[in-house]
């Protein structure tokens, strides 16, 4: 049954070069894109620098023009799709997995507190002349340091990507309110990424977590200000409004892939969802 793609680093890799290496990352400097306008997720992380022109991306179904300088990070469980924008651009941009980010991390769950590698609306990062030279120096080293083999190199990388991260993350604390989110509530996430489709009652995630669905759903509101249950509606939606776009499903393979009984259940818990069918939500698209 068709899903929506899930693309491993090696497959990110042959896009750019014939270049084979068993690395679980991956730098490359571009001047052209390879535009995958079919939805898709990843296996690794992404920090991409955008220095010159143009793209198109799209997460969450929604849409945004991104223009020099700046950055995009992006984690492995965003639903994404990049059209082309401008004729030219220049972008560095740097995969890796998240095992090995996270090889010396005590904190399995630290790259999972960053909601810009997550679902939302905070993946881009426009730049200053005050923030854009420091990015520059970054991915200078970045690229420096994977140049040639040698003993640290992958501890170097490890590092930048570090710094990285929390320069984006301070970029992000100076608009906003920093908070400080409950692991269980990081828990529950990573675990309803990967078993959202199979798994629809509180209490499954629940009992991963060894609490009561009481205990999880007060953590789950207080962190996000929505319940359990509408953060397994809420992914359910988004994975069949995008497996809708795709016109060459059926409507009732997208039910059966979405683990539903059959197509009239799916288009019933479609529709409580969204207030239309889903063929009123394929036909207006």
């Amino acid at each position: 049954m068709s899903k929506i793609s899930t693309y491993s680093l090696e497959h990110h890799k042959s896009l750019f070069t014939d270049e084979i290496n068993n690395k679980d990352y991956f730098y490359v400097q571009i001047q052209d894109h390879p535009y995958i306008d079919i939805p898709y997720r990843a296996e690794s992380y992404a920090i991409e620098f955008l220095k010159k022109g143009s793209i198109v991306m799209q997460t969450r179904l929604h849409k945004i023009v991104v223009e020099a300088p700046a950055i995009l990070a992006i984690g492995p469980n965003v639903i994404r799709s990049f059209t082309k924008n401008s004729e030219e651009i220049v972008m560095d941009i740097i995969f890796f997995k998240p095992e090995f980010f996270l090889e010396n991390q005590a904190n399995i769950f630290f790259l999972s507190q960053y909601d810009f590698f997550e679902n939302s609306d905070k993946h881009i990062f426009p730049l200053t002349k005050n923030t854009k030279p420091k990015f520059e120096k970054l991915f200078n080293l970045i690229g420096e340091t994977l140049l040639t083999e040698h003993l640290h190199q992958a501890s170097i990388l490890r590092s930048y990507l570090y710094i990285l991260t929390f320069e984006l993350d301070t970029i992000k604390n100076a608009s906003s309110k920093t908070e400080i989110l409950n692991p269980l509530f990081e828990k529950f996430k990573e675990i309803l990424e990967k078993d959202f489709i199979k798994h629809r009652s509180p209490s499954y995630y629940a009992d991963c977590l060894n609490v009561s669905r009481k205990y999880l759903s007060e953590v789950i509101k207080n962190n996000s200000g929505r319940t359990t249950r509408e953060w397994i509606d809420d992914m359910i939606i988004l994975e069949a409004k995008v497996l809708l776009h795709n016109k060459s499903l059926t409507i009732n393979q997208i039910s059966d892939s979405l683990n539903f009984s059959n197509q009239s259940v799916f288009g019933k818990f479609f529709k409580t969802q969204t207030g239309i069918s889903p063929l009123e939500y394929r036909n207006n698209k």
